[in-house]
């Protein structure tokens, strides 16, 4: 088998996401034939090569695993969470694979969250090149302008660069109107910074749906995905079916 990239190895074997098995490689955390790596651009083959992760050899999972799960307020969306708050792995109970959760919501944040244990499908999902929409419905302690909203369309400056362009639209009139946004890409607490860009707070923030799939579950709640949702998303995704 050819060489691959280590982390790309670590998210092909259900470890994490590409992103965070970077970070376990940036923290020393992976050895590769008894040597700790910290270069991220190191190859390995994992037929060959004894690839520890934390000590423990890595195996490939046995099957692959797709959930989604409708994400409570007062959660996080980490595996372990160092503060000891509840973590969204503390309601998957009776699920025995080792899934990670794809993405993020925040803190407060509500909603439709998919985890897995498949590296490379968890990659593309995050990833803006792949296109895949998440919508969320928004309160927002008030209204932005029409030109504020083309802004927020164009995309705004945010931490030194620009957010890829987005769609809003206000679904319910109130004093704290309700807004439907649409992005492809999710960095951390984007909603939020750019509602705060314009002098708005976001007061609730729930994701209501992934590319096709809709948020169908009470809070806290989560099902396997069906295998014509797996098929679906490894269309949309380009990889390969089965």
């Amino acid at each position: 088998m050819p060489e691959e990239r280590l982390q790309k190895i670590l998210a092909h074997a259900g470890i994490a996401s590409r992103r965070r098995a970077e970070e376990l490689i940036l923290e020393g955390r992976v050895t590769v034939n008894g040597k700790v790596i910290v270069e991220l651009g190191t190859k390995a083959d994992p037929q060959r090569d004894h690839i520890k992760v934390n000590g423990k050899l890595l195996h490939g999972p046995e099957r692959h695993v797709y959930i989604a799960l409708n994400k409570p307020d007062g959660y996080v969306t980490t595996v372990f969470d160092p503060q000891e708050r509840q973590t969204v792995m503390d309601l998957l109970k009776g699920v025995k694979e080792r899934v990670y959760p794809v993405g993020r919501l925040d803190y407060h944040s509500e909603g439709l969250l998919l985890l897995t244990n498949d590296g490379e499908f968890a990659n593309r999902i995050t990833s803006a090149r792949y296109h895949v929409p998440k919508t969320y419905a928004v309160k927002v302690n008030g209204y932005i302008t029409e030109d504020q909203e083309q802004q927020f369309r164009a995309g705004i400056p945010l931490h030194g660069r620009k957010t890829a362009p987005a769609e809003i639209k206000v679904i319910k009139r109130a004093a704290n109107p309700w807004y439907e946004v649409k992005l492809i890409e999710g960095r951390q607490n984007q909603i939020r910074m750019m509602f705060k860009h314009f002098g708005r707070l976001v007061e609730k923030l729930r994701r209501i749906r992934i590319g096709f799939l809709e948020l169908d579950l009470r809070p806290g709640d989560f099902r396997p995905l069906s295998s014509r949702e797996v098929e679906r998303f490894r269309k949309l995704l380009k990889l390969e079916q089965g």
